[in-house]
């Protein structure tokens, strides 16, 4: 018996600034990975593996995992271009942040076979440390202190109750729900200057369904406009050092597809219904010769089940006596639930063709995981009457069969 185990892998990247012609842009390396995890296998997601940073790891962590968020920080320059003067009619005039938070769609492309699959994804949350002139108290308004303004978020973003400050600057972070619009702060007096020195973010991946997608590294890149009107629009009177914001993304596939036979296995005697001693006690001819050869199978791939003879019979095996007198072998094959073929029929005694007919494809519908299968041998019942016959019966037939899982699909 062969079996094959292919193992392949997803990648992603790192926030940088880089300067292509005129634009200027910020770059985040987006990873994520599935790896077949043997304590949870109907778990068939992607595990997001981008390093974290910013507000969740290092600020309100159990809050984070109760809103089911991550976060990254990085360097980012914004400055006011004028005065904001307090409580604008207009919110583009104030401090106001419109991001792109509805769900967009990204093609990633295997670097080595070029099959494509798409990664959706959405920004969740936004937050900057802000440096500001004349200082925090600004954002009092009547009956309402400044730091609640930041604690708390303005419809329809909604408040994590973060926020870090000091005389001139705060950090705050807001969850940014899908679909939201702009979310803006007036001050309650002039602000004569506002530098936002990071940015910070939460997304959210809808990634494919890994048992789907080959084997490997997937690679794609969505681009964000950054400024007056785009994807993450800061209003009318902050002006970006960026104008692109550009998250790469790899996704690592590691696939899993092994086999196992139990000790002695590789040795299969076709025996009749209640072995040799009971056709000899009983005096009547067997009907037929089989045997039952179960196996272990782990797999999360999609994969093709293949027969190789050493003694060929039509669109099968054969085995053969000293005389040269050959029967056909049935191989036939029963694989464990969680898998199926192309038509998402369970597999039940299916039989073993030299041609591949009807195993070209079974397809795990989670992490099957050590679960038993069996191969299936007989000689039917016209071929066992040719083996009784005088001038066979006592002979010894032998062959060799190979059965191969292959996940090359």
């Amino acid at each position: 018996m062969i079996s094959k185990l292919f193992q392949r892998v997803l990648r992603a990247g790192v926030l940088s600034a880089l300067m292509t012609g005129s634009a200027q842009a910020l770059t985040q390396d987006i990873t994520a990975e599935f790896v077949p995890d043997p304590t949870n296998p109907s778990r068939n997601e992607f595990k997001n593996t981008t390093p974290e940073s910013g507000v969740c790891p290092w600020h309100i962590p159990a809050r984070c995992k109760q809103l089911n968020i991550f976060t990254i920080r990085t360097a980012f320059s914004a400055h006011s271009k004028g005065i904001i003067y307090p409580n604008p009619k207009d919110p583009r005039q104030g401090a106001m942040w419109k991001v792109p938070s509805e769900w967009r769609d990204v093609q990633v492309r295997h670097t080595d076979t070029g099959e494509t699959s798409t990664v959706q994804v959405r920004i969740a949350g936004i937050g900057h440390r802000i440096d500001m002139r004349p200082g925090v108290s600004g954002w009092q308004l009547p009956g309402i202190p400044w730091n609640w303004q930041w604690r708390n978020a303005p419809s329809p973003c909604e408040g994590t109750g973060y926020i870090a400050a000091a005389t001139n600057f705060l950090l705050f972070f807001w969850l940014v729900p899908e679909n939201a619009g702009v979310c803006s702060r007036q001050p309650g007096m002039e602000m004569l200057a506002l530098q936002y020195s990071t940015i910070e973010y939460a997304y959210a991946l809808k990634t494919p369904n890994p048992l789907s997608m080959a084997a490997g590294t997937y690679t794609g890149s969505i681009k964000y406009t950054l400024g007056p009107g785009g994807d993450f629009d800061l209003g009318d009177n902050m002006v970006a050092t960026d104008n692109l914001f550009i998250l790469n993304f790899t996704l690592n596939v590691t696939h899993i597809l092994k086999v196992e036979i139990p000790p002695g296995g590789n040795q299969v005697e076709l025996v009749p219904q209640g072995g040799w001693q009971s056709w000899v006690q009983q005096g009547r001819r067997p009907q037929r010769l089989f045997r039952d050869q179960t196996f272990n199978i782990w797999t999360t791939t999609p994969f093709k089940m293949q027969l190789q003879c050493g003694d060929v019979f039509g669109n099968t095996c054969a085995i053969t006596n000293a005389l040269g007198h050959q029967v056909p072998v049935d191989i036939a094959v029963s694989l464990p639930g969680g898998i199926s073929d192309r038509a998402r029929q369970h597999v039940r005694q299916r039989p073993l063709r030299l041609d591949g007919g009807g195993t070209e494809f079974f397809q795990p519908t989670h992490y099957v995981d050590r679960r038993p299968g069996t191969l299936h041998f007989e000689i039917q019942k016209p071929y066992v009457e040719q083996m009784l016959t005088p001038k066979h019966a006592g002979q010894r037939y032998s062959g060799s069969v190979t059965v191969i899982w292959d996940s090359e699909t």
